[in-house]
């Protein structure tokens, strides 16, 4: 199966931003998990993290493209606002997980509203890292 996760701005400084919320472990441990997973299921895996707005929706536009089967998504602080981003997902037909490392809706009223998993299959919210995983194993229709 080919299958992408996307990760939006701050994501690459996991093990140095706020520990407490986002764990000690950094960007380079998930997606060597992550990676190592999908190798070892026989999946194909692109990892893909920006910090801005108009390059997560250029590499969306391209898993259309690339025929993608399933998407994994943090869009980080633009899943609060970002329509932009949710209209590019909301145009692909594939299976779509948003996935936020710490439980949103126990934090800042601000983060309890996703403008994007409208658009999603699903999200998982507040399992550490371990929610792509789990995120991974719907996809792979192993849950």
């Amino acid at each position: 199966m080919k299958l992408l996760v996307i990760n939006g701005p701050n994501l690459n400084f996991l093990g140095i931003r706020e520990k407490g919320i986002y764990g000690t472990e950094d960007y380079e441990y998930l997606v060597t998990m992550l990676k190592n997973k999908a190798e070892a299921e026989g999946h194909d895996l692109d990892v893909f993290q920006s910090n801005c707005e108009g390059e997560i929706i250029d590499r969306i536009q391209a898993a259309y493209h690339e025929k993608v089967e399933g998407i994994i998504i943090n869009p980080g602080a633009f899943t609060h606002y970002s329509y932009a981003i949710r209209d590019a997902l909301a145009s692909i037909e594939v299976p779509i997980i948003e996935v936020h490392i710490s439980n949103v809706h126990k934090r800042e009223e601000f983060r309890h509203v996703s403008v994007t998993a409208p658009v999603c299959t699903g999200q998982i919210v507040g399992l550490g890292l371990k929610g792509y995983v789990l995120a991974m194993d719907y996809l792979t229709g192993r849950i």
